[in-house]
């Protein structure tokens, strides 16, 4: 009992959060919310012998799979229409902007190709955010088979900047990815594309991060690591190829 209890609480939170999201117009954020928490209710309704209760959570159910069928249509029919446009703040010292949770939403079995621009992948702490993105980008259900990135040279080292990259180009090529990595004196945009139609735009790149010790709590778990202030700009290429012409 103990154990469906936690479920059902964990569903309960997810759901909440889920129609947070949905308020606040972070409706990629809330459509997958919504699939979590129908599915952790799904699974206590599995293990719930009361029958009252198995019809409350199944019209609850209900509710929450028409509202995100009706999220769903609404970003399918915006995406068409070449108009999808989400954006949302990142707040000074927050936590829970894992690249998974920002990214992940996005990673289909359409997704193939990622195009990465960012002008600062050349410190220490700058490769490392880039390797942990490339991290999420090789783990399941991620089909990605190649990774370009287009960023600044580091001046002052550049010959380890490049190492460093080399040997992430050879670690990836060990999972059947292959990275491309072209460096630009004038980058100045910072955006992120999945082939599978998305773009993303983070005001500070993949470095929104704050630093933390080496044995501090968010230094491995970046869902745990406070963050910078940024803005996150979500589109899709439709909109994007209708708005530069």
């Amino acid at each position: 009992m103990a154990g469906v209890n936690g479920v059902e609480a964990s569903a309960i939170s997810v759901l909440k959060n889920a129609v947070e999201l949905d308020g606040n117009g972070r409706f990629t954020e809330a459509l997958a919310c919504y699939r979590e928490g129908i599915q952790l209710l799904l699974d206590v309704m599995k293990m719930t012998k009361n029958e009252v209760k198995v019809k409350s959570m199944r019209e609850r159910i209900n509710e929450y799979m028409l509202r995100a069928e009706k999220l769903k249509e609404h970003i399918e029919n915006e995406k068409k229409a070449g108009k999808y446009h989400e954006q949302y703040k990142i707040p000074q010292d927050s936590t829970g902007h894992s690249y998974k949770s920002v990214f992940g939403k996005f990673i289909d079995e359409f997704l193939t190709e990622v195009t990465v621009d960012d002008a600062y992948v050349r410190q220490t702490h700058q490769i490392y955010n880039f390797l942990r993105f490339c991290e999420l980008l090789v783990s399941p259900p991620s089909r990605v088979k190649k990774i370009t990135l287009t960023t600044g040279m580091d001046e002052g080292n550049s010959q380890t900047q490049k190492n460093r990259l080399e040997e992430l180009k050879g670690s990836l090529a060990t999972h059947g990815v292959h990275l491309i990595v072209n460096y630009s004196s004038s980058l100045h945009d910072r955006e992120i594309r999945f082939n599978n139609g998305w773009i993303i735009k983070i005001g500070r790149g993949l470095d929104y991060f704050k630093r933390t010790g080496q044995f501090s709590i968010g230094f491995c778990d970046f869902d745990l690591r406070q963050c910078h202030e940024t803005t996150v700009d979500i589109f899709n290429s439709k909109h994007t190829k209708t708005t530069d012409r």
